[in-house]
């Protein structure tokens, strides 16, 4: 990788685009029913003409999940990490993390940066993102997350129809007050299916019990119960279970999987590149979790297609053995920007993009259709 030359990044454009959402998606943050996020653009100079690469910031609509929000992304990469990159050659992109570290936290914003240059390496080199990270899967099993719903009866049909089209494993978001009589009438009506319940952070220490009554039902997993900063909570709660805790949130760092895995806080780790801050840390996230034996998979933020094959691709890691959180975009976005798009096979896995880079390639035309503004940055003389 750091054998090719050092790549200058000659021009960024930043986007703010919004899409719009076939139903609303409802956690314990509550209901997300349009995506704005942030695109980068990124452009380079190859041996056969300017090279483009993509990379996305999945911020959501509030400061629920972590701190950034698109006001914040857009802010961030636009006065600090854009400037920085434009002034700084590459020699690897694992160190484009690296030159991020002198600003604090902001991870999504970074990995739309880093993302871009992943991609542009990887399309300079001949490559699929796929083969420049070492990945070596072709296709990779997908989960399907279903949201809190108005009623249980709506709850099962969201269920059922993800069975339908093949997920490998049903992921059920929870809050106190919806959560074990939740998990017993899916159980009742579909068995033995491979199935697990997310939190996102609803929980304290003190709810215990409720988190022993969801042990009973089998899961693969309980994500994130508790707050995300919460990693001795955590320990003291995973010691009281048989179901696996998985982090999510908590784990924003190498340093936080390291800490979680010592403490005991948790047996799995969801890796997400845009709660890491891009690809690089969450290589070093996959590689520590690889060498203590903890399993890990690929979590999802409602990415466009752009950030879900950056996901897909990373996803393809030995290290990644349970079913990630890779839906293809269509299924919860009207309309996506990449074609070709990425889908779901009857198996239940997603194809992992083989062309050079990231494998899709951005529409020019939708993406001018859902820009809401965009910010042009070119390097100087």
């Amino acid at each position: 990788m750091s054998t090719q030359e050092p790549l200058q990044i000659e021009q960024v454009v930043v986007y703010h685009v919004r899409l719009e959402m076939r139903a609303p998606f409802v956690t314990a943050w509550g209901a997300q029913r349009e995506r704005d996020l942030i695109l980068v653009e990124a452009a380079a100079s190859g041996s056969d003409g300017q090279l483009i690469g993509w990379g996305e910031a999945p911020v959501l609509a509030q400061p629920a999940y972590n701190e950034e929000t698109v006001a914040t992304a857009w802010h961030i990469l636009n006065d600090f990490l854009v400037p920085l990159v434009l002034r700084t050659p590459i020699m690897d992109p694992r160190t484009v993390h690296e030159h991020f570290a002198v600003f604090h936290g902001h991870s999504m914003a970074k990995a739309a940066l880093e993302g871009a240059v992943w991609d542009l390496w990887a399309k300079r080199a001949g490559l699929s993102l796929r083969e420049l990270l070492g990945g070596t899967s072709l296709r990779v099993p997908a989960g399907a997350v279903v949201g809190i719903q108005e009623d249980t009866a709506a709850l099962l049909r969201q269920v059922e129809a993800k069975l339908a089209r093949g997920y490998r494993r049903i992921k059920l978001k929870v809050h106190p007050g919806r959560d074990a009589a939740v998990v017993k009438a899916v159980r009742d009506a579909f068995g033995d299916i491979p199935l697990a319940v997310d939190a996102n952070g609803a929980y304290r220490v003190e709810d215990l019990p409720v988190l022993q009554a969801l042990d009973r039902f089998g899961l693969e997993m309980i994500e994130q119960p508790l707050p995300w900063d919460d990693l001795l909570g955590h320990a003291r709660v995973q010691a009281e279970l048989t179901t696996p805790i998985c982090l999510d949130e908590t784990v924003a760092t190498p340093g936080h999987a390291r800490q979680a895995l010592a403490l005991g806080s948790g047996r799995v780790i969801n890796i997400k590149p845009g709660r890491l801050g891009g690809l690089g840390p969450a290589l070093a996230v996959h590689d520590l979790c690889r060498a203590a034996g903890a399993p890990v998979w690929c979590g999802g933020l409602l990415e466009t297609g752009v950030g879900r094959a950056h996901n897909v691709a990373l996803a393809t890691l030995p290290g990644f053995t349970w079913p990630g959180d890779l839906a293809p975009p269509g299924e919860y976005l009207v309309e996506d920007i990449v074609e070709p798009p990425l889908v779901l096979d009857r198996e239940g896995y997603v194809p992992v993009p083989q062309g050079p880079g990231i494998g899709v390639t951005v529409r020019r035309d939708r993406l001018e259709a859902l820009t809401v503004r965009r910010h042009v940055h070119r390097a100087g003389p």
